[in-house]
């Protein structure tokens, strides 16, 4: 199946993006969805990160307590560096086998750091990156989530920057303050179609 990587800053517009996609037929795969159902309450990382971090990063209702381990992988590149190797296998796996299994015109591949991943980017047919100005994201974030901006700032230090997505990007969805959501629709649309008919293409299948 034809796969296309949907990437992006947070605050940018990806889930929105992927949304669209899925209401038009495209097959999303969320790796932030997998990643939030691995790390819930009863999830198969719960036990590994409780046995590598320790119960103070488990909430009382068994979930990863996502702001006490923010603020220790922030505090300690070994600890983040920890926390990935036992996510990630898990996650990647988890995504090859959606795909495995997957329906629609083309398969999404929504991945907040694929640019930072060199093993995504062999994977995919196409890149396409939600473009969005710095300042756009940091308020976005704060009326969604609440965190301050010196926190979002510090997530957005981890992630490439904006020039260093829009340099390995097939394709860039405009999403800035300026972006109505009629010319965001009009935008992903096009690309949708183009999409489909590269998906008429043989293609390689998704490895694990």
């Amino acid at each position: 199946m034809y796969k296309v990587g949907l990437t992006g800053g947070i605050g940018s517009g990806k889930s929105k993006v992927a949304d669209m996609l899925a209401s038009w037929g495209a097959a999303v795969i969320d790796s932030d969805v997998i990643a939030h159902e691995l790390t819930a309450p009863g999830g198969a990382a719960i036990e590994p990160i409780r046995q590598a971090f320790g119960p103070g990063v488990i909430a009382e209702n068994g979930a990863l307590d996502r702001p006490v381990m923010r603020e220790l992988a922030f505090q300690s590149p070994e600890a983040r560096r920890r926390l990935e190797a036992i996510l990630h296998p898990m996650i990647r796996a988890e995504t090859g086998a959606r795909a495995q299994v997957a329906r629609g015109w083309y398969v999404v591949f929504v991945v907040p750091l694929l640019v930072e991943s060199g093993r995504w980017r062999k994977e995919l047919d196409r890149i396409c990156v939600v473009d969005c100005d710095p300042e756009t994201q940091v308020a976005r974030v704060r009326a969604r989530s609440g965190l301050t901006r010196e926190a979002i700032a510090r997530i957005m230090s981890t992630q490439a920057s904006r020039e260093e997505r829009i340099a390995v990007a097939h394709d860039i969805v405009p999403n800035g303050a300026g972006t109505t959501l009629e010319e965001l629709e009009r935008h992903v649309r096009a690309l949708h179609e183009y999409w489909c008919m590269q998906a008429q293409q043989p293609s390689a299948p998704f490895h694990t």
